[in-house]
């Protein structure tokens, strides 16, 4: 069985000890991400934001009268780790406890595996991150995205790399999960179907550090650009290899790319690079009063996707409200009607639970920061 992180536990109670009136009782959102191991950091984001959105719910009076407690749950960015923290929550829900939803998984492994006992429970999942196509071409009644999924990503970059950045052969590169592989194969079609050479499509594994005989393939391609989709944990070495090799190309990463350590671990290689994120940058969409209010619960800075685990409890809380119930069908098929601003965008779901307005946000890194340049 998987430990519950007992300090952000605490605290996330201690968050919710006060609301104005006699609260009915508690309602748990679970938020079930890497918080541990190498993404650890993106998935603490996630828990900052959803954090700080229901101690802003709490202060409100909670939802319909209950008190939001939120319980964060390591995923390790293991999918068999992540199977055993659905069922974690599946024992919760059947020992009776008032189990609202779930924010997660992170990565589309996790979720895809996780579904399968979720879909069979009462309750809301909302991802905040997670992009693989097929996770709301199941039939899952329960699912929503608050995230575009890689079909849209893969058209947003493709476009971009060739009618802005004017590439014209490009080596697509793809980790080995189940994420990478969608993204890959959906990016090396649009781009073909723009009208560029797709000159090599080369798998790598999640976690790979030495990219030789991969930089050796590029070079000899004839590529004018890279297109990386895969983690933090692979791409900055991807790009200072070919950089140190004297391929300096146009390098594009996806979003799993979109966080400091593919700045930080590039051996000072990142600058130019582009890649695609779920969101805005934080600074560019919240206010000083939020920055406060989140460093008050999280006590660091948000960061890329904290706005992603506010939106996603900001959604299912508005769910909850237009069901005016706390029972999962009802909720789902409220969230089918919402339409809700948030930091990401617009909130409006479709039937299966995709975003009927998804945005994909490109960024830049400009002397070691990422500069959003598109849209």
């Amino acid at each position: 069985m998987r430990k519950v992180l007992c300090g952000l536990i605490l605290l996330a109670v201690s968050l919710t000890a006060c609301l104005p009136g006699q609260p009915k009782g508690e309602v748990t959102v679970y938020v079930a991400a890497p918080l541990s191991g190498f993404q650890a950091n993106g998935g603490q984001t996630v828990v900052g934001g959803v954090r700080l959105m229901a101690e802003q719910l709490n202060r409100a009076g909670g939802l319909l009268g209950y008190r939001v407690t939120v319980v964060p749950m390591d995923d390790e960015s293991d999918s068999d780790v992540a199977v055993e923290v659905a069922q974690e929550i599946k024992a919760a829900v059947k020992r009776g406890e008032r189990v609202l939803g779930v924010v997660g998984h992170y990565n589309s492994g996790q979720t895809l595996a996780a579904m399968e006992i979720y879909k069979d429970l009462p309750l809301i999942v909302i991802t905040p991150t997670a992009s693989e196509v097929s996770l709301t071409r199941r039939g899952y009644r329960n699912f929503f995205r608050i995230n575009a999924d890689n079909a849209v990503q893969a058209r947003v970059g493709a476009d971009y790399l060739v009618h802005t950045l004017g590439a014209q052969r490009v080596a697509v590169l793809y980790n080995d999960d189940p994420y990478g592989i969608d993204l890959g194969r959906l990016v090396a079609e649009e781009l073909q179907r723009l009208g560029a050479q797709v000159v090599l499509t080369q798998q790598v594994a999640v976690e790979q550090s030495r990219f030789a005989e991969e930089v050796r393939r590029i070079g000899a391609s004839g590529a004018d650009a890279v297109y990386y989709a895969g983690y933090e944990v692979e791409c900055p070495y991807l790009r200072a290899e070919l950089v140190e090799a004297g391929l300096d190309l146009t390098f594009m990463g996806s979003d799993g790319c979109f966080l400091a350590a593919t700045i930080d671990e590039s051996r000072h290689t990142a600058e130019g690079i582009y890649v695609t994120g779920f969101a805005p940058s934080p600074a560019s969409v919240v206010d000083e009063a939020w920055i406060k209010a989140y460093q008050a619960v999280e006590y660091r800075n948000p960061d890329t996707y904290s706005i992603n685990g506010y939106a996603a409890l900001q959604a299912l809380a508005e769910g909850v409200k237009q069901a005016g119930s706390l029972e999962a069908g009802k909720v789902a098929e409220a969230l089918r009607r919402i339409d809700l601003q948030t930091f990401v965008g617009r909130v409006r779901y479709d039937e299966r639970g995709d975003l009927r307005e998804p945005q994909i946000y490109i960024f830049q890194v400009q002397r070691d920061e990422f500069v959003q340049v598109w849209p």
